[in-house]
């Protein structure tokens, strides 16, 4: 069966993209065939549902082209996958074996302080559609580090997991090299540094701190706005490692090019290696998200209950996973089931009470102050491009919060063929693929609804 398997992966690197085929076929394996179907083990539940709805059809006939005899594919997640026990489940011998560990690895690292958490790790970081490409890129980063993806620029809105990705990836890359010096430090944290640096004259003492690195990860880049000796100085930090071919990993709320006030040189050196984009999840990957957190720290919730809360939650994963974390302290407290805390109104979820609060007049006026024009404007039959672009923007946001239909969405703006409607909602959808520039619009928009 492993002989079968190892051909198969073989072929199927042929066929799938080189990063794709690391991110998903990492620790997939053929278990058995067992009545005409074939058992394929993987080692979580997102990695179960986005193989099966992306990669079956290819699986089936690189297993047929190898002569595997089967009538049907079946996936199974890993039975030894390992579960975390929740918080009040962690036994006094635990702490102290993770704490010796925690000591051992400190030991080995000779003191090195590298800023990462080490709950963050590459396994329990959730690929979903939002982000699969970016993960992609990471994995073959982290096979190279300093090679083609330097430096990696990853940007995206606000509680959207860019900071448990770059923490993980720095995790993964010291369990790869131990003896490596990796840094992980938010820009803020960086300028209080180099500002006290000056204060004590103790420049050189920072400059070598940074220069001596393998790896640095700068966390909410865009901090640097405004701080022109911050740029200056990090300018010649990144041109030394970059020489040196040491890694640089970037996080930012928007792409280089939109920073205005960030020195030319520093943004053409941050676009060498391209940018990266986390978006926004859909539903479906908000659902997968709570999901594997859920498996992950074995906790007990209904299909139901994380529909509710990903329908509830569309802002960022921050705010998902601290409603989940809310409603599943709330059911422990008690003593129910999380879709009984929602059924029964035990505990208002703060991002339902805000859905009943959003209306459709309040997306018109809220659209409408953020493109500078007025509601009556933009609820005009006007097609000048300003006005026309910001209806469409609000024909969008009141179909996707509000869940209209196309023809009650066109009434709303004063339209009466839904035809236009349609076709104005499916160019915001199309556009957001590749726009950035308008999905950074509508996210700031989204945020407002919710303030």
């Amino acid at each position: 069966m492993f002989d079968v398997w190892k051909n198969v992966l073989e072929e199927l690197k042929q066929l799938i993209p080189h990063n794709d085929f690391n991110v998903w076929f990492k620790d997939v394996s053929l278990l058995s065939i067992t009545d005409g179907v074939a058992i394929i083990e993987v080692p979580n539940v997102f990695k179960q549902k986005y193989i099966k709805e992306k990669y079956n059809n290819i699986i089936h006939d690189t297993l047929t082209h190898n002569s595997v005899v089967f009538t049907d594919i079946k996936y199974v997640i890993s039975s030894h996958t390992t579960v975390k026990p929740r918080s009040r489940e962690i036994s006094f011998d635990s702490i102290k074996t993770s704490k010796s560990k925690e000591l051992a690895s400190s030991s080995k690292q000779h003191l090195f302080s590298s800023g990462l958490k080490p709950e963050y790790t590459m396994q329990n970081f959730v690929v979903a559609s939002n982000n699969d490409f970016v993960v992609s890129v990471a994995w073959a980063m982290i096979k190279e580090p300093g090679k083609k993806y330097n430096p990696f620029f990853i940007y995206g809105g606000p509680g959207l997991g860019k900071t448990h990705l770059v923490q993980a990836i720095g995790n993964e890359m010291l369990r790869n090299n131990p003896g490596s010096k990796i840094l992980y430090i938010p820009m803020n944290h960086f300028y209080s540094e180099f500002v006290k640096a000056i204060r004590q004259r103790k420049i050189d003492d920072f400059l070598n701190k940074y220069t001596g690195l393998d790896v640095l990860i700068i966390d909410d880049f865009q901090m640097i706005i405004g701080k022109d000796a911050s740029q200056t100085q990090f300018f010649d930090i990144f041109n030394d490692m970059y020489q040196k071919g040491k890694q640089i990993i970037i996080t930012c709320d928007r792409m280089p090019e939109q920073l205005k006030e960030l020195d030319a040189r520093l943004t053409t050196r941050l676009s060498w290696a391209g940018a990266y984009d986390i978006q926004m999840p859909n539903f479906e990957d908000r659902c997968a998200i709570l999901r594997a957190k859920a498996d992950f720290e074995g906790i007990e919730i209904e299909d139901e209950a994380i529909e509710f809360i990903a329908n509830n939650n569309k802002t960022s994963i921050r705010d998902l996973e601290g409603e989940f974390r809310k409603i599943i302290t709330y059911a422990d407290f008690k003593k129910t089931t999380p879709l009984n805390i929602i059924k029964n109104g035990f505990l208002n979820s703060s991002n339902k009470l805000k859905n009943n609060l959003i209306t459709p007049k309040k997306i018109i006026d809220v659209v409408s102050k953020y493109y500078n024009i007025t509601p009556e404007e933009l609820c005009s039959k006007s097609r000048v491009f300003n006005i026309k672009n910001a209806r469409q923007v609000a024909m969008f946001l009141i179909s996707e919060e509000l869940g209209y239909s196309t023809t009650k969405s066109a009434l709303e703006v004063g339209l009466k063929d839904h035809t236009t409607a349609m076709h104005g909602i499916k160019k915001i959808k199309s556009d957001l693929e590749t726009d950035f520039t308008l999905r950074d619009q509508i996210s700031t928009i989204r945020e407002k609804l919710y303030e």
